[in-house]
Formats: structure tokens, C-alpha cells, sequence
């Protein structure tokens, strides 16, 4: 640690880290999304088999949020996170060869719920570091930064995997995307430290967090998991966080949405070309890293004026999810251009009231972040199994999107309402169990 003078400003490229592996976090579960058409007509995969395949990485990644969590409890985010990272980016690179395998469905669905289970303490590692440090007038800001990266990796990277998939074949996706992510992962080991031993951090910075709310001293939990349990039960009880679960759950609902349907949507609803829909697809995508920023920026804002914590989070998330329930008006136009304007204006609005983990940063026990982040993340990802299944369900029964798109308008006022009648003042909660 550096000791006098003006405070550093480490924690801005420890930012940059994050929202770096956040990218890698998000880019490496398109990866099966981009080569699939590919993949699918070489090794012979049936669209049932692609559908397990694409199922297979959310079953592990929502199984794995509570154990994840108290691994990072345990063990801290900089390893955890680092270690994380270099797996899944390895695990990338090897659905590349499956081909090698004489049952290569088989070792694909392996490696797609192994990547799915070694994910899953991204999230919750991304929360606690924005804790340790940054000041609470910060924090919106960052968790909308890190957030926004899901938009990045829409508008950015699938663009750059269409061009590798023509220029050499599917394969290729696998090995650079996950050669990067294991280049990111060592970097990230070799400079991520906690505040209080990183070499490049100054004490006044150090001051400056702790004064703001951050908690830069925070230490590894000692107990085991089964001692854990109290709490977990009063996480799940206690009537705010059910509230903040419900909302991550309807806002998750919607990312997933356009993390899956939404091609199909513009290419069978709307009859555009491929080449169209991929240029179409990406609009919402920055619209939604313009809210995501956006709506950071304004909660900090209030925040720094003097507003309470409640109004100042509070306020952006449902205002976002409401104006996000515009998409129903997608079933009653004809205009191609009208349609790509409302989905824009939802995923700007959702990306706007998407400081969810912000809320779990300020309100969780100091000493469960991990954990606290594993349930936060368990609950909202729910969502990438049952409103994917559900569209399609929808689909398969009405053959139309009409339905599906009131189910994803509804989200939004449905996460709207639980905050306002549910979740009620924000508060940070105890360790101990709450009655």
C-alpha cells in the first residue's frame, strides 16, 4: 500500500476489470448460441438437442449460486473470481473439439453445465468487490457499469463470433473467446488484490471508501456453510429481500427475453432477413447499455443530494421496469421501424432500473455478501429456465409472439409493483438472524 499524499484512484481500474470479465461472463454463453446453426448441421443435432444444450449451462448455474456464494465467503474474490474465470474460459475453448468425442452431444451438455456451475460466482464476486471498494455514493454507478456489460457483449461480440464462424468455421468461436478469457483470468490473479494489500492503493483512498460505506477490511467468513443456515433462512424470510427477489426475478425475465426469443421474434413475426435481424438486434442492445449507465449515474445523483437510500434506488428500478412494459405495444403496429423504437425504449428502460445488485450491495450482511449474492442471483436467474420454456410454450400453443410479448410486458409491472408494495424501506440487514 502506498502511503501519503493524494488518495489513489485504484478502484476505478479495479472497475475495469470487472466490467471486463462481466463482458467474458456473458460473451462466453453466447458462444453456443452463435455456432449452433453450424454445430447442429455438422454433428447431426436435432433442434430438441440443441434445446437441452443451450438448458443445460442454467440448471448448473442457478444449482451452484448458494454454494458459489459461500466459496467466496470463504476464500475471497479475487481468488475465487480469478479462478472462476480461467476455468469457464478453458471449459469455452474445449466445446471446440467436442466433435473429437464419439458422443459429442454428450460431452457438450457436460461442458455447457460445467461452465453454467463455475459461472456462477460472477455476480455475486462482482457485488462483493464493488463493497470493498467503493463508497455507497459510488455504488450505483459501478453495478450499472458491470451490468451494462451483458449489453456490450450483445452488440460488440456477436458481430465479431458471425465473422470468425465465416471466416474459419464454429470451432474457432470456442478456441479465441476462451483463449482471451484465460489471458483475462491471469491478468486478473496477477493484479487483483483486497484495498488493504493492494500495492497501488494509498490509506486516504482507503479512508475515502470507508467513510463513503464501503468496507474495505472485509474478511474471509470462518464458519461452514451448514452454519450458514440461520441466516440463509432469515435472508429468505425477511420480507425486503423477498420483495428484491421477485423484482430481480421480472428483470431477469426481461434480459432473457432478448438473450433468446427476441432473433426469432424479428426473423418469424416480423419476416425480416438474418442479415437484417442481426443488425436490428443489436439496437436494443445499446439502448439498454445507455439506460444501464444512465440510471446508475441518476441513483448516485440523488444519492449524493441528500435523497434517502430508499428513493434513490428505489425510484430508478420502477420507474425503469414500468416504462419497460411499452413492449406490449409491439403487438399492435405493423411498422418494422415502430417495433425496433418500442423494443429499444424497453431495454433502455430495463437497463435503467437495472441496479438490482446495487440494492443486495446495500442491504445484505456484511459478513454474507457471497451468500446473499448467490440467493439474489439463484431467485433472478429462475428466469433464464422458465421464460425461455414458457415463450416457447406459448409458441408451440398459440403460434403466434402476441402472448409472449404481454408475458414480457408484464414482468415489468409485476417487478414495479413488488417494490413499491413488498420490498418498503432499504436497510442494511444484521448478520445475525432476523426476526
Amino acid at each position: 500500500m502506498q502511503n501519503a499524499g493524494r488518495a489513489t484512484r485504484t478502484r476505478y481500474i479495479i472497475l475495469c476489470f470487472i466490467f471486463l470479465a462481466t463482458i467474458f461472463n456473458y460473451v462466453d454463453r453466447a458462444t453456443l448460441s452463435v455456432a449452433a446453426p453450424f454445430m447442429s448441421k455438422e454433428l447431426g443435432f436435432d433442434a430438441s438437442q440443441m434445446g437441452w444444450a443451450f438448458s443445460a449451462f442454467g440448471w448448473a448455474y442457478v444449482i451452484m449460486q448458494i454454494p458459489g456464494g459461500w466459496l467466496l465467503d470463504k476464500a475471497g474474490a479475487r481468488l475465487v473470481y480469478g479462478l472462476s474465470l480461467l476455468i469457464w474460459s478453458l471449459i469455452t475453448m474445449m466445446q471446440g473439439y467436442i466433435y473429437l468425442f464419439s458422443a459429442p452431444l454428450l460431452a457438450l451438455l457436460i461442458l455447457r453445465f460445467l461452465m453454467g456451475g463455475v459461472e456462477a460466482p460472477a455476480f455475486p464476486a462482482n457485488s462483493r468487490l464493488s463493497v470493498q471498494w467503493f463508497p455507497e455514493r459510488e455504488r450505483a454507478f459501478v453495478t450499472s457499469v458491470y451490468s451494462t456489460a451483458q449489453y456490450v457483449s450483445l452488440a460488440l461480440f456477436t458481430p465479431i463470433m458471425t465473422w470468425i464462424v465465416q471466416g474459419w468455421s464454429w470451432h474457432y468461436i470456442f478456441y479465441y473467446i476462451g483463449a482471451v478469457g484465460v489471458a483475462l483470468g491471469l491478468l486478473w490473479l496477477w493484479y487483483l488484490r483486497d484495498p488493504l494489500s493492494h500495492r497501488h492503493v494509498n490509506q486516504a483512498e482507503i479512508d475515502y471508501i470507508a467513510a463513503g460505506g464501503g468496507i474495505p477490511d472485509l474478511t474471509p467468513m470462518q464458519k461452514p456453510l451448514r452454519q450458514q443456515w440461520p441466516q440463509i433462512k432469515a435472508l429468505l424470510s425477511h420480507r425486503m429481500m423477498i420483495g428484491v427477489y421477485i423484482g430481480q426475478f421480472c428483470l431477469t425475465s426481461i434480459t432473457w427475453f432478448f438473450l433468446t426469443w427476441f432473433p426469432t421474434y424479428l426473423y418469424q413475426a416480423r419476416g425480416m432477413t438474418i442479415l437484417k435481424v442481426g443488425l436490428v438486434a443489436a439496437i436494443p442492445a445499446i439502448a439498454g447499455f445507455i439506460g444501464g449507465i444512465l440510471g446508475g449515474l441518476f441513483s448516485d445523483y440523488l444519492l449524493r443530494k441528500g435523497y434517502s437510500l430508499t428513493l434513490a434506488r428505489k425510484l430508478p428500478i420502477m420507474a425503469g421496469m414500468i416504462v419497460s412494459s411499452v413492449i406490449m405495444l409491439a403487438n399492435v403496429t405493423q411498422s418494422d421501424v415502430i417495433v425496433v423504437l418500442v423494443m429499444s425504449v424497453a431495454f433502455f428502460a430495463k437497463g435503467f432500473g437495472n441496479i438490482g445488485w446495487c440494492v443486495l450491495s446495500d442491504t445484505s450482511p456484511k459478513q454474507l455478501l457471497g451468500i446473499a449474492g448467490g440467493l439474489f442471483n439463484f431467485f433472478g436467474n429462475i428466469a433464464s429456465i422458465v421464460t425461455p420454456l414458457c415463450i416457447g410454450w406459448i409458441l408451440s400453443s398459440t403460434g403466434k409472439f402476441d402472448l409472449a410479448i404481454i408475458y414480457v410486458g408484464a414482468m415489468g409491472l409485476i417487478g414495479a409493483a413488488s417494490y413499491l408494495i413488498i420490498v418498503g424501506p432499504l436497510e442494511r440487514l444484521h448478520e445475525q438472524p432476523m426476526h
